[in-house]
């Protein structure tokens, strides 16, 4: 059953819709169908006047000239690009990047994927977190909204300021990312995850664009096995004090320490492994069968025959202008209360 946040969010997007049909901009296909897509996934009932409401939007449309209609397939793609085993969604109007990452900690063994989803203007939607095995493991398979922009279905999509929601406690899993990530303000933490993807982004568009892919899978549905005898951390210009230099952090600085499960005080430190290296970066690769195929099995690597190259994203009418605009882009956060934070876009200095 729909839930009250559900309501209110679809509820925002719809109207956003109608004011739209008499003001614009003009509205694309994959909008009404990203729609409808929300009221399936959230169980609203198919008699909901919400599913009359696109309806009739889309009835006034008809004869209208439209913007360039987004591609209707949904494409799924995986390999190796930057020093990372990757995977990206193309999903009608937005996309989705996954990395995986493990480690072990006071003799458990954990691994999560990470999971950025880019809006048609290259902003970021939300950080979601999904414990594929966690350190805690009554938790694995559950997923963490990490940050989330807030009416991120409705607001304008080229925003350059927006509130969003975190949480208030963090999986402390993500150690798994950056051993020392709890140390920093939360500001700079926030920051850090959210430029993490645009990074990754930036560094895919380079080895795309250079043709210096390679591809990896496994038959795992979550996350490539992971076999790097060495331990890593990110590169030096990606760790969270990096980000965010001139962010106030007010939770941070008044003490309270529920966010921060900083695990730097056991006598024995996690031990965090890496797999699929290059210049210092973290990452492993995702391989979940949820895309449609290629007519040509060239396209398609070994081991998942619904996934595509990721050199064939050169291709893809949807997700290279998304990567492109993620790419020129990042971010500083500052922090309003222990759940919510401003997030705010800059254009990056080449």
């Amino acid at each position: 059953m729909a839930t009250k946040e559900n309501k209110r969010q679809v509820r925002g997007l719809i109207e956003g819709l109608e004011q739209r049909v008499n003001r614009g901009p003009a509205i694309q296909d994959a909008e009404i169908q990203t729609a409808r897509d929300f009221l399936r996934q959230n169980d609203f009932s198919p008699t909901s006047d919400y599913f009359d409401r696109l309806a009739h939007i889309e009835n006034r449309l008809q004869g209208r000239p439209r913007e360039i209609s987004w591609p209707q397939a949904k494409r799924n793609y995986g390999g190796t690009a930057g020093g990372y085993q990757m995977q990206v969604q193309s999903i009608y109007d937005h996309l989705i990047l996954s990395t995986c990452y493990e480690g072990d900690f006071n003799t458990k063994h954990g691994r999560v994927k990470i999971s950025h989803r880019f809006n048609q203007e290259g902003r970021i939607d939300f950080v979601e977190l999904k414990y594929l095995r966690s350190l805690h493991p009554p938790l694995n398979g559950e997923l963490r909204k990490l940050l989330t922009v807030q009416d991120y279905m409705s607001i304008r999509k080229d925003w350059f300021e927006a509130k969003a929601s975190v949480l208030r406690i963090l999986p402390q899993e993500l150690i798994f990312l950056f051993v020392d990530l709890f140390k920093v303000q939360k500001a700079q933490l926030f920051a850090w995850l959210l430029n993490i993807g645009h990074g990754i982004v930036e560094d895919l568009l380079k080895d795309l664009k250079s043709q210096a892919i390679q591809s990896g899978f496994a038959s795992n549905p979550d996350c490539l096995p992971l076999n790097c005898p060495e331990d890593h951390e990110p590169k030096p210009d990606w760790l969270p004090e990096a980000w965010n230099p001139t962010a106030v952090d007010p939770v941070s600085r008044s003490g309270n320490g529920k966010t921060a499960l900083c695990v730097a005080a056991t006598p024995s430190p996690p031990r965090v492994r890496f797999s699929g290296l290059e210049n210092g970066h973290a990452a492993c690769g995702v391989a979940e069968r949820n895309g449609n195929g290629s007519e040509g099995q060239s396209l398609r690597p070994a081991g998942n025959a619904g996934q595509l190259r990721l050199n064939t994203l050169l291709h893809d009418e949807v997700a290279l202008p998304i990567l492109e605009k993620a790419a020129g882009l990042e971010s500083v956060v500052e922090v309003k209360n222990p759940t919510e934070v401003l997030v705010r876009y800059l254009r990056k200095i080449r």
